[in-house]
């Protein structure tokens, strides 16, 4: 796992297959981005913590991107079945989650192995990391990360 991103850090530039084609971060400058990493299309948490994006974000607030070790074709099933309006990026190989720190070691009922952490990043304008949080809950977070770019905004 690389170390894990602070505020002021310059953001992992990426290129991804995606929903809606391939998404590039240097593309996307010059406004607010929010990426979310989050384990698994068409888990509880996971579409808890989407349909939480979907509701209370709009264009206005910021790009929203859904990151996961899904491949394409599951992610295009997720978001058409819970009508997500942004894209959802493939990370098969975990290569943009291990950039960000979002990818190393976890623990569950005593098994320790490798996975996705639950992260989300908002990116400035002008490209730097304004907020990194790590091993986060999907119930009530969405509205935590809202309250923290708009703070990020005034």
């Amino acid at each position: 796992m690389a170390d894990k991103l602070k505020p002021g850090d310059i953001a992992p530039t990426f290129r991804k297959p995606a929903t809606n084609g391939t998404v590039d971060l240097a593309t996307l400058l010059g406004n607010w981005v929010i990426l979310y990493f989050y384990p698994k299309d068409f888990t509880s948490g996971c579409t808890v913590e989407s349909c939480d994006f979907r509701d209370q974000f709009t264009g206005v607030d910021g790009l929203v991107l859904g990151v996961s070790p899904d491949p394409v074709s599951s992610h295009e099933k997720f978001q058409e079945e819970h009508s997500l309006p942004f894209n959802l990026i493939s990370d098969e190989d975990h290569s943009l989650a291990s950039a960000y720190g979002a990818w190393g070691e976890k623990k569950n009922y005593g098994r320790t192995y490798k996975g996705l952490i639950r992260s989300t990043f908002i990116i400035s304008p002008d490209g730097h990391i304004a907020k990194a949080m790590y091993n986060v809950k999907a119930r009530g977070h969405v509205a935590r990360v809202k309250k923290q770019l708009d703070a990020l905004k005034t």
